[in-house]
């Protein structure tokens, strides 16, 4: 039987659900998930790249692809792209149309894992292009590893942010807001991740909520997750107002502490 990770590189696109699963529902072990994806030593640092402004999205994409490309070559060093959009939507290969409930903003048809999400100003989106066959080539483990990226940056600034079994992305306990139907307690997403991979590198990646207008979600059911009690928040949301210079920097140092060295583009 071929495995998880053959399959989902030959179909391109990864959906993360829970790191604690394999493809075929077989717990896997903890430590194994929670291995460094650290790269092999004569390796190149990863390029950091930060763009200044609103970039388009189409323009970002097509620069992530090329890049992803030419790594699968040899022909360029992994990269991380931080960016910021104008104000859209996008749908990854899980979409359901229904999910779209106002197109408030351009809509773009994505080959990444996952659902409906929103990428706009005060969001950090990074696009992560790394080589998983030189590192590691598991699809699960890459995907806990960004989940550790994020919750790491998340306690940086004193922010618990947490992951579910049957829920993707990192979530914040709002235990001040209403609770479920069943009374479970309310949660908001505040980071989504969706990737891809070809030719066991990857592309697309996480986005993390600085400062968005939670109001834009609203055209949208963010990751196809309805109940009440789920929503989506940010740090000026939970009171932090930091600025994105601040967050890209903790975002960095805790990218090396899971991936490795990085050097400025």
């Amino acid at each position: 039987m071929m495995n998880y990770p053959v399959l989902a590189s030959m179909i391109g696109a990864f959906n993360p659900q829970s790191c604690r699963k394999s493809w075929i529902g077989t717990v896997l072990s903890r430590a194994k998930l929670d291995a460094p994806m650290l790269p092999k030593a004569s390796m190149a640092p990863v390029e950091w790249h930060i763009f200044e402004g609103l970039t388009p999205y189409e323009e970002v994409v097509a620069s992530m692809e090329r890049r992803a490309d030419a790594i699968a070559a040899g022909q360029a060093a992994e990269a991380v792209f931080l960016v910021e959009h104008p104000p859209l939507y996008t749908a990854g290969t899980s979409a359901r149309d229904n999910d779209l409930i106002e197109a408030r903003f351009p809509v773009h048809r994505t080959g990444r894992g996952g659902q409906f999400t929103y990428h706009g100003p005060g969001q950090r989106v990074a696009y992560v292009m790394l080589d998983l066959k030189r590192r590691r080539p598991d699809l699960r483990a890459f995907v806990c590893a960004l989940e550790r990226w994020i919750i790491a940056t998340l306690d940086g600034f004193n922010i618990k942010g947490e992951t579910r079994e049957d829920r993707v992305g990192v979530w914040v306990a709002r235990p001040e807001k209403p609770y479920g139907a069943l009374d479970e307690i309310a949660e908001d997403k505040i980071a989504a991740i969706g990737i891809r991979v070809r030719r066991w590198v990857s592309f697309h990646g996480i986005a993390l909520n600085v400062e968005p207008d939670l109001a834009h979600f609203s055209g949208i059911v963010p990751c196809g997750i309805a109940a009440a009690h789920f929503g989506v928040t940010s740090f000026a949301d939970l009171g932090l107002l930091v600025s994105m210079p601040e967050v890209d920097s903790i975002l960095r140092r805790e990218f090396e502490a899971n991936f490795g060295a990085t050097t400025t583009a």
